[in-house]
């Protein structure tokens, strides 16, 4: 990829919200406690499940690898946004762009598979119990988690050669807070009709597709659910599946506002505003929403600080 002799910019400048300089000091300090208290949940959800033997099934299994892909995927983008937010302009380097947006595309292309996967683990759970075993096995399990990685890969290989391939001879200055595919294809002088019907197809396939398939998933857990003569039982599969839809609502709606917009739908601020709803809220919301609303999280976390105290 010959970056610098395809274009006479050599490095690119973050805005941030540097047209609104007043409101950049107190986000700075509400990010900053949000990084924390997301890493430190999602710390805590691979410990606890790490640690305690009882939630080594596929369930538990799915969840640790959600966390670390949102550990990473905000490890990728907070840092700078911080840097962003406390300058007034930041300056980034044409490698360190493109490795931020291919992380970003990586990662989040694996988080799409990773709930469409935990779609697939509740459906199997509760619509065919007693053939659970069978169905999501060891083999399945690792199948799911591997495809998630090769196709992430796969994707944000592409995709990010793709968009640094075009020209970049105009302005420098990215309107937003980090790399994103969609902030940095505004500066290109290049046609990029090709490239943005891939970019629509791809992101069909990578959103929609694990979307439906969700929702046809909860179509059939949430007959099963009607059908159950427990009403405990109802209400634990309710809670279970709760937790995820609220997961999958926030991801995939977010995501497709951001990927599948047309260039003058939305003000660069709404962009900005909207891209940090799956990049910090997602990552903050999950390990409080499987963690708080999950007994066995609850109790495996509570045997483990027992065990360490005494």
């Amino acid at each position: 990829m010959k970056m610098q002799n395809q274009s006479s910019v050599v490095e690119f400048i973050l805005l941030g919200f540097s047209t609104i300089p007043d409101l950049q000091e107190p986000l700075f300090g509400v990010f900053l406690v949000i990084y924390m208290v997301m890493l430190m949940g999602n710390a805590t959800i691979i410990v606890v499940i790490s640690l305690d033997q009882s939630l080594h099934v596929p369930m538990y299994q799915f969840l640790l690898n959600l966390s670390v892909v949102e550990v990473c995927f905000s490890a990728v983008i907070m840092p700078e946004m911080l840097v962003v937010l406390s300058t007034e302009k930041t300056v980034m380097s044409f490698v360190s762009c493109f490795a931020q947006m291919y992380f970003i595309i990586l990662f989040g292309g694996m988080e799409c598979f990773l709930l469409g996967a935990m779609a697939y683990d509740r459906f199997a759970a509760i619509c065919h119990p007693l053939n659970y075993p069978v169905i999501m096995n060891t083999r399945v399990f690792m199948t799911l988690i591997m495809f998630s990685w090769i196709s992430g890969i796969m994707e944000a290989t592409v995709w990010t050669t793709w968009v640094f391939s075009f020209p970049f001879c105009g302005s420098n200055e990215i309107n937003h807070l980090f790399c994103e595919a969609p902030a940095v294809l505004e500066l290109t002088c290049a046609d990029t009709f090709v490239f943005e019907i891939y970019a629509s197809t791809v992101t069909v396939l990578m959103i929609i597709v694990p979307f439906l398939l969700i929702v046809l998933s909860y179509i059939q857990i949430l007959y099963a659910i009607l059908k159950m003569p427990s009403t405990t039982g109802r209400q634990k599969a309710f809670s279970t599946c709760a937790s995820h839809l609220t997961s999958v609502t926030l991801f995939y709606g977010t995501a497709i506002l951001t990927y599948l917009q047309p260039k003058s739908g939305y003000s660069a601020e709404t962009k900005k505003l909207i891209s940090l709803a799956y990049s910090l809220l997602t990552p903050l919301l999950n390990p409080l929403i499987y963690s708080l609303r999950n007994n066995e999280m609850k109790r495996a976390l509570i045997k483990i600080c027992q065990r360490k105290m005494f």
